[in-house]
């Protein structure tokens, strides 16, 4: 595990169905937007806009889709997920921690994928799925 410095520039995102106000605390324990649904141990966000979006188009639900400004409250980790087997040196940007996330805003505009992009993605993770292959909790 490891923590990063973040710079005043930098920010980090989640994206998701759910509607929080700034404030709140996105912790583990909620049913993952993904896969079996289980309860998740971690949180995830990431440092790019295009992570969070993926992770805002993808969620379940029917709320609308948001993509929220968080900011860590403890230490975390690359997402073994989408880092090292995926994408090594994580150039997405993508992290996870068990500790809680504090909402400090929302992205009130941003591009969504195209609908073949976000078409292709569903088939590869229904691929996954009928594979029997789970996202690493």
């Amino acid at each position: 595990m490891r923590t990063q410095a973040r710079t005043k520039s930098e920010l980090w995102y989640h994206g998701t169905r759910a509607d929080l106000s700034i404030g709140d605390l996105i912790t583990a324990g909620r049913q993952s937007n993904f896969g079996s649904r289980k309860a998740m141990s971690w949180v995830y966000f990431t440092g790019t806009l295009d992570a969070a979006t993926w992770g805002a188009e993808l969620a379940v639900g029917d709320g609308r889709e948001r993509i929220y400004i968080v900011e860590p409250t403890g230490i975390f980790e690359d997402d073994p997920n989408l880092t090292d087997k995926k994408f090594p040196g994580n150039p997405t940007k993508s992290f996870r921690s068990r500790e809680p996330l504090r909402v400090l805003g929302e992205v009130d505009e941003w591009e969504p994928h195209s609908p073949e992009q976000l078409k292709h993605m569903r088939d590869h993770l229904a691929r996954l799925k009928a594979q029997g292959v789970e996202p690493i909790d």
